[in-house]
C-alpha cells in the first residue's frame, strides 16, 4: 500500500469526502504550482477510489439485505 492509502483507507466515506471536496477547491484556486498540482491531483483520486470503494460495499449491503426481506403479501396469500 502507498502512504496515500495508508492515510485513507481507515477513513469514513463521509471524511474522505470532506478532504476530496478540499482538494477539489485547493486544485481549483489557480495558485498553485506544478508539483502541488500533480501531488494534490494522485491524493484526490485516492479519496475518490476510497469514496467509490465504500458507496459499492453500501450498495453491495444493501441488495444483501433487501434480499432477505420476505413479502408480507406472498405470506398471507400462502398462509390465508
Amino acid at each position: 500500500m502507498s502512504a496515500i492509502t495508508d492515510k485513507i483507507s481507515p477513513l469514513s466515506f463521509e471524511s474522505a469526502l470532506e478532504e476530496l471536496e478540499s482538494i477539489v477547491e485547493r486544485l481549483s484556486g489557480g495558485d498553485t504550482k506544478l508539483d502541488e498540482l500533480l501531488r494534490l491531483y494522485e491524493e484526490g483520486v485516492a479519496y475518490l477510489n476510497h469514496c467509490q470503494s465504500r458507496l459499492g460495499e453500501a450498495e453491495a449491503k444493501i441488495k444483501l439485505l433487501s434480499s432477505q426481506i420476505t413479502n408480507p403479501k406472498a405470506s398471507e396469500d400462502v398462509n390465508g
